[in-house]
């Protein structure tokens, strides 16, 4: 119970930290209905508000027998899966949105059971379709990197 606490305060302390840093942010432009600067306040906020609750909750969280162990195999996922966000967000604007995503989205198919052939269809049809909905429908533009050739 006390470690829970512990991680929990220790988590909130990380989200106050950071959201001391994101206060002075202003960006020259806007170009979103929310802005750059209150979207990772309020997702901040809210995961700060979660953590108090886990923080004083008067029961600990207990785990139940059907859910999956903390292993070490689980534990070696998720350092990869942390690992593949950290190569994604170092490569999304020297690559690209699309080709970021498919260099990542198949190892994290692949790290959870799916095949080859699937995998490599569903990633690329999945990055192209989130590029147009993001980039053409909602109009939040994101970058084409390599791919830069193909626009217009």
């Amino acid at each position: 119970m006390i470690l829970q606490r512990c991680f929990a305060l220790i988590l909130l302390a990380v989200c106050i930290t950071l959201a001391v840093m994101a206060w002075p942010y202003q960006a020259a432009f806007s170009y979103e209905p929310v802005g750059p600067r209150a979207y990772p306040l309020l997702m901040l906020g809210l995961m700060g508000l979660g953590l108090l609750y886990l923080a004083i909750r008067p029961t600990p969280i207990v785990r139940k027998d059907d859910e999956p162990e903390l292993d070490r195999e689980s534990l070696i996922k998720i350092g990869a899966c942390v690992l593949l966000l950290l190569v994604f967000a170092s490569t999304f604007e020297s690559l690209g949105f699309i080709l970021s995503s498919i260099l990542i989205g198949i190892p994290m198919a692949r790290l959870y059971g799916g095949r080859w052939l699937p995998s490599v269809a569903i990633i690329s049809l999945m990055s192209i379709a989130l590029y147009l909905l993001f980039d053409r429908t909602m109009d939040v533009p994101l970058p084409l990197g390599l791919l830069d050739v193909l626009e217009n």
